[in-house]
Order: structure tokens, then C-alpha cells, then sequence
């Protein structure tokens, strides 16, 4: 059952207007992402001091006094960032209780390798659990993506598949998926992927 909380954030979404921030860089890109604000990799050690310095970057962002819903509908964490405080408080809850910016969290564990022209998303066998840990944080809803890079039938078929059958368990987990099967901006067919996409994910939606 959605918490007081999360049917609050449901009207939100429903009614307001505003763009969703994505702060939800993940080990991969977090380097990139620091380097882009000015700390250097230098300016670290190893994974746990990177992680704390794009918390405090992500934290300066958030309790900046222009970063309300007013103007943002929605927020994307990491994990990483869930398990982190702001101003005393749990980074989701901060987040809506403080500047009614609805919580959303990246679930996706990175993209596999290449096969039929796509790339799926890896296994993520904890992915109950992290529901759990994000329904008692009050988090809304969810976000995980999934590329294609040819339009390849098979494979544009099999990223839909799997993007449906993930968001069904994150609806019976009391979260709001956002579907993200993304088509490479340098697929060389890119209109012919994108009008497959579109066709396998009407036909999910309609079945």
C-alpha cells in the first residue's frame, strides 16, 4: 500500500509540469561527472571518497534555494545517494519533504554486451530488495535503461520484453516504473528502430 507520501507525489506528477534532474551517475560516470564540476581524481581515493564527493556536489545542487518543485517535477538517484543523508535527513525524504521534488531511483545495474544489435540491462537478482529499501524511503518511482544501436527485430523485441517484464515487478512492488529503452543517437537506421520500439511497446502495453 503507498505510503501518505507517495499518493501525494502520484498528484504531483499527475498535475504539475517541471523536467525530471538526473543524479543518479553511477560508478562508471561519476569521475566524469566531477571532473565536469571541478574536482579532479586526484582530489580522491578509491570508490567510497568518489562517491562521498559527488554526494556533496549532489547536495549542494539540491538545498540550492532554486531548486524546488516549483521548477523540478522529479529527481533520479543512485543507490549510493539513498543510503546518504542531506541536511540531516534520508536523501529521498530530503528531497520531497523539503523542496516537494518527487524521488525516483536508478535500479539498473549497467547494460550488458552487445547481441542483435542492443544491449540489455544485467541480471539484478536484488532488485526486491532494493524495492523495500526504496518504499520505506518513500521513493515514488524507478528508472533503468536499456539501448539499442541497430534495428534489429530480435533484439529490439527482447530489450521491450525486458523492460515490461521489470517494470510489472516494480508495480507490484508499489513503485512507478519509467521505461527507458533508449535508441542511439548513431544508429545508422535509427527511424526504422525507433518505429520497432514503438511497435513492441504498444503491443506490450496493449496485452
Amino acid at each position: 500500500m503507498a505510503s501518505q507520501a507517495q499518493q501525494d507525489m502520484l498528484k504531483k506528477v499527475a498535475s504539475d509540469n517541471g523536467f525530471i534532474a538526473a543524479l543518479d551517475q553511477s560508478g562508471g560516470s561519476t569521475p566524469k561527472a566531477l571532473r565536469l564540476y571541478g574536482v579532479e581524481e586526484s582530489e580522491y581515493d578509491g570508490d567510497e571518497a568518489m562517491f562521498s564527493k559527488v554526494h556533496e556536489m549532489r547536495s549542494r545542487i539540491v538545498t540550492d534555494e532554486v531548486f524546488t518543485g516549483k521548477r523540478v517535477l522529479g529527481a533520479i538517484l543512485f543507490e549510493n545517494t539513498l543510503d546518504r543523508e542531506i541536511m540531516g535527513k534520508r536523501s529521498a525524504q530530503y528531497l520531497w519533504q523539503e523542496k516537494q521534488v518527487v524521488p525516483f531511483l536508478k535500479v539498473d545495474k549497467g547494460l550488458a554486451e552487445e547481441a542483435n544489435g542492443v544491449q540489455l540491462m544485467k541480471d539484478m537478482p536484488e532488485l526486491d530488495a532494493l524495492l523495500v529499501k526504496a518504499n520505506a524511503q518513500d521513493v515514488f518511482g524507478t528508472k533503468m535503461r536499456s539501448v539499442i544501436k541497430a534495428a534489429n527485430a530480435t533484439g529490439i523485441q527482447q530489450v521491450v520484453t525486458q523492460q515490461f517484464t521489470v517494470g510489472k515487478q516494480i508495480l507490484a512492488a508499489g513503485l512507478v516504473p519509467i521505461i527507458e529503452p533508449e535508441v542511439d543517437i548513431h544508429c545508422p537506421d535509427k527511424a526504422i528502430a525507433e518505429a520497432l520500439l514503438k511497435n513492441n511497446c504498444w503491443k506490450h502495453w496493449t496485452t
